[in-house]
């Protein structure tokens, strides 16, 4: 019975999970990092002490987040806990701990885009379904991931990253409120999402995938070059 199940099962959607879950984990982990060392460095130890500031993927999975990285190739993690009152700049320094996210993800993209050059010619040789064209596609996907995480959570819209960064730009009473109310703005992105799923309108998802595009494509031209010029 269990070798039935073993040889009728279409492997081709496991190989498709899994070259879609392993790019979301490394981006997250990136992003997530990125937020706790940038707290710690400017004097919160919020995220170190609670045991963020590791490369274990699982401390940082999101699983609502996770699953819309691998279906539509935008998401969230689990945010890392950042006490503000221990910057000595709160609004300020919580701009640039909420930026180090999105710009990890954007490094981590050109880092990974020319790796993906480096081994292009060698591994483009096999079929597509072979282990090297997997892992070929798997490092493609990452740096595309990693720019649409980008792309997303610089989206003005509390909790994401942009908010912080855009917020900051406000006084501090009003800065202080809307902090307070944040945690509201993700279910207004939630039922914006349901509606805009529900209708079929695909607007959210068509707004991020052309900035996404766009982005990914100067990135690929970008480190294409670079690698020309390195050989």
């Amino acid at each position: 019975m269990l070798s039935d199940i073993f040889n009728n099962l279409d492997w081709s959607v496991v190989t498709d999970v899994i070259t879609s879950v392993i790019p979301a984990l490394i981006c997250i982990t990136f992003h997530e990092l990125a937020h706790g060392f940038s707290a710690y460095a400017l004097g919160d130890r919020t995220a170190k002490d609670m045991g963020r500031l590791t490369f274990n993927p699982v401390k940082h999975i999101d699983v609502f987040g996770l699953i819309m990285m691998v279906i539509f190739k935008f998401g969230w993690a689990k945010p890392v806990p950042v006490n503000m009152n221990n910057f000595k700049k709160p609004k300020w320094h919580m701009a640039l701990t909420a930026f180090a996210g999105p710009l990890s993800n954007i490094i981590l993209a050109v880092i990974v885009l020319f790796i993906f050059w480096l081994v292009y010619t060698p591994l483009s040789a096999f079929e597509t379904n072979s282990v090297a064209g997997i892992i070929l596609s798997m490092i493609y996907l990452t740096a595309y991931i990693s720019v649409a995480l980008a792309v997303f959570n610089l989206l003005p819209i509390p909790p994401l990253d942009g908010s912080k960064v855009l917020f900051a730009l406000l006084p501090s009473s009003g800065y202080r409120k809307l902090m307070q109310h944040e945690r509201y703005g993700m279910i207004v992105l939630f039922a914006f999402l349901s509606i805009d799923s529900f209708l079929n309108m695909n607007i959210f998802g068509a707004t991020i995938g052309q900035f996404t595009g766009k982005l990914f494509d100067s990135l690929l031209y970008f480190t294409s070059a670079a690698h020309r010029i390195a050989n």
